[in-house]
């Protein structure tokens, strides 16, 4: 696999564990607006840890 399909690849799955933590926070928060969901990803994915 060349180095630009696995970059590719990388990026695809950030931005489904971004969708997927949207998701289960409309889930768990049904009141936030879209924008406060966006806010709190955001917030969650530029305090990650591995």
């Amino acid at each position: 696999m060349t180095p630009g399909r696995r970059l590719a690849i990388a990026e695809q799955l950030y931005w489904t564990a971004r969708e997927l933590k949207a998701a289960w926070l409309r889930q768990q928060h049904e009141g936030w607006s879209e924008e406060q969901v966006q806010r709190e990803v955001t917030r969650i994915f530029l305090h990650a840890r591995t």
